[in-house]
């Protein structure tokens, strides 16, 4: 079908719930994409955060290839091997927890909350969780998402979540109780425009849940799985959680959530308390283990961390070039370029001229290429934005 073909068929018969480019991709691969019109883009923002170790890695399509001729899927009321073997490898790469697999980051932030409800006292109902925040769109992720826009037209949302402002430790000491359940937060915000936490305010969220027995909820569906240059984002700020989700890059671009919980936490969660049909299937899981095979044999964290910063470097000196660059933030291959005005005419020029970046919070460019991007890449990225601004100026 031709480009105009497809996008009739959309607007035919899919629901319209996505702002969709014109575009129709047919090919993904390395740190490139295709699509019908023969048009080649370099993907610095792969599959929104999925693709994190390139569209099509080899290793990962062929664990695919292999485990779809022996098990696609078998039902947990069985053992499978694939799934056991991934929950190892996370726990070795993390604080040695135990793993629940499911489909997606939301699905992920939802068993937390309800472990989190379960395993403490029953007058604990209350969650804090910080503005600026994006934790799902289910009810639940919904409510623990502290953005007022996603909250137009479904209110009332659920009752006991509490917001502060990301960052303001008065605010968090302010908003405690006994009826504190847990607190969730990522340790870089990724919707809410590349946002750092300090390292003084997870310390201080740790001492605090400790304080009033409550869990400490890392929500690392964006900053797992070796994007930051370590395997997870917590690792940069010595601070370990009780609980912690993780998606996007888990699957290597199939769909897989998962919840890690310390041992003793992770005993909460019963046969009957929650379930999920597909979680942790063969396939997906034998695709997760290829990710984090590929990762470590490929030196990708080495080079997440390293790349990261010659991405800041050169955004830092088109800074000095254009005015519209407030500043530049992130952490590896998770960057935000902060600019005075709104970035959405720049990410559509970008696009047209063969790079895909994002814009989120309407003045945020987000960065955050796989981790199989090379220098050269980079610099054609950086030429081709450093071109965008000189014609907007």
């Amino acid at each position: 079908m031709t480009t105009q073909e497809t996008i009739e068929l959309f607007n035919k018969y899919v629901i319209a719930n996505y702002g969709r480019l014109p575009r129709v991709i047919v090919k993904g691969e390395g740190c490139y994409m295709y699509d019908t019109d023969g048009n080649k883009m370099l993907d610095m923002f792969p599959g929104w955060a999925v693709s994190a170790i390139g569209h099509c890695h080899p290793r990962v399509v062929d664990a695919l290839r292999k485990q779809a001729g022996e098990l696609l899927h078998i039902d947990n009321t069985f053992y499978s091997e694939p799934q056991g073997e991934l929950a190892k490898l996370l726990s070795e790469r993390a604080f040695g927890g135990k793993c629940f697999f499911c489909n997606s980051g939301a699905e992920a932030n939802e068993a937390a909350l309800k472990l989190a409800r379960l395993h403490t006292s029953q007058e604990k109902y209350k969650f804090i969780t910080a503005e600026g925040s994006f934790h799902g769109r289910t009810l639940a992720t919904l409510t623990a998402t502290a953005q007022p826009k996603h909250h137009e037209g479904l209110l009332p949302l659920l009752p006991g979540f509490t917001y502060v402002p990301f960052n303001d430790i008065t605010a968090l000491e302010s908003a405690f109780s006994n009826e504190v359940a847990a607190v969730m937060v990522e340790p870089i915000q990724g919707e809410g425009g590349i946002n750092l936490a300090s390292k003084e305010y997870l310390q201080t969220i740790r001492r605090l849940c400790d304080e009033n027995a409550a869990l400490l909820i890392f929500d690392e569906v964006t900053t797992g799985i070796g994007r930051t240059g370590k395997w997870f984002a917590y690792q940069h700020f010595d601070v370990e959680p009780d609980i912690m989700t993780m998606a996007k890059a888990l699957g290597g671009g199939v769909a897989i959530g998962a919840m890690m919980a310390k041992e003793e936490v992770a005993a909460s969660l019963v046969p009957g308390k929650h379930a999920t049909t597909f979680g942790g299937n063969a396939l997906v899981c034998a695709a997760a283990v290829a990710v984090i095979e590929a990762i470590e044999e490929e030196n990708l964290l080495e080079n997440a961390a390293e790349l990261g910063q010659y991405i800041k470097d050169k955004l830092e000196q088109l800074k000095q070039k254009h005015s519209i660059i407030d500043s530049v933030r992130g952490i590896g291959l998770m960057i935000g370029v902060q600019l005075t005005g709104p970035g959405k005419e720049i990410v559509d020029k970008c696009l047209e001229k063969g790079l895909r970046i994002n814009c989120t919070q309407g003045t945020v460019l987000r960065f955050m290429p796989p981790m199989i991007a090379t220098k050269e890449q980079i610099d054609q990225a950086i030429e081709i934005l450093d071109t965008v601004l000189k014609e907007g100026e």
